[in-house]
């Protein structure tokens, strides 16, 4: 199984894009892509280390939908990056398989104003705590995406379901290429900056760097 670490030279340099508004809080703005760069947010506690194999998957119990934002979005502001906090977990609905499989991450609104998010992520894997040097997978969008209002304290999520790792050990791919497990991904929301995120239990393991995600949602998937 092939690992990146961020503090590795081999891992492939691309620069990931990150729309990060300057200031703290919703600013002013339409739901849309960012036309700067910036820089990304780290989100959530990010591993020290690469396991030596694939993760091994846990079956969490799933829990009914929860709903947090209210949709559809009103006048709001776009969410800053700084105005969102990022989380990510394994994902009780995934593919069958030894790798991570999905994975569900939570955006909280730390600001004290009401914002938007809306649209698809786009998702990067890094190494621990070098967002800078990652590798942007091929994104397959799923569903229709619509405003989501998040109110402080209110909470919004998007899920990323991977090409799953089949066998034991090292694992291997269908298609014939070596998995690859990353420390923390890069995700990035239209408008909204982009948020470091690492599982609370374990790495991400994948094949064929390519993942399905869903647009934001005000109720969290499963």
């Amino acid at each position: 199984m092939r690992y990146v670490n961020g503090m590795r030279g081999s891992a492939v340099a691309v620069v990931v894009g990150a729309a990060a508004l300057a200031a703290a809080g919703c600013q002013p703005g339409g739901v849309g892509a960012d036309t700067g760069v910036g820089s990304v947010t780290p989100s959530g506690a990010v591993s020290s280390a690469v396991s030596s194999s694939a993760p091994s998957v846990s079956r969490p119990t799933s829990s009914a939908p929860e709903s947090s934002a209210s949709a559809p979005g009103g006048s709001a502001a776009t969410c800053s990056a700084s105005s969102l906090e990022a989380t990510a977990r394994q994902a009780a609905v995934r593919p069958a398989g030894t790798g991570t499989g999905a994975a569900v991450v939570e955006f909280t609104n730390v600001s004290g104003r009401t914002c938007l998010l809306k649209g698809h992520p786009t998702v990067a894997g890094a190494g621990n705590g070098s967002p800078e040097m990652n590798v942007p997978l091929t994104v397959n969008p799923t569903g229709a995406a619509a405003p989501v209002k998040v109110a402080p304290g209110g909470r919004a999520w998007v899920k990323l379901t991977f090409v799953q790792v089949q066998g034991e050990a090292d694992g291997y791919c269908v298609s014939g290429s070596a998995p690859v497990v990353y420390p923390t991904m890069v995700v990035r929301l239209p408008g909204s900056g982009a948020h470091q995120v690492a599982l609370d239990d374990g790495q991400f393991a994948e094949c064929d760097d390519t993942v399905s995600v869903t647009a934001v949602t005000a109720v969290r998937p499963s």
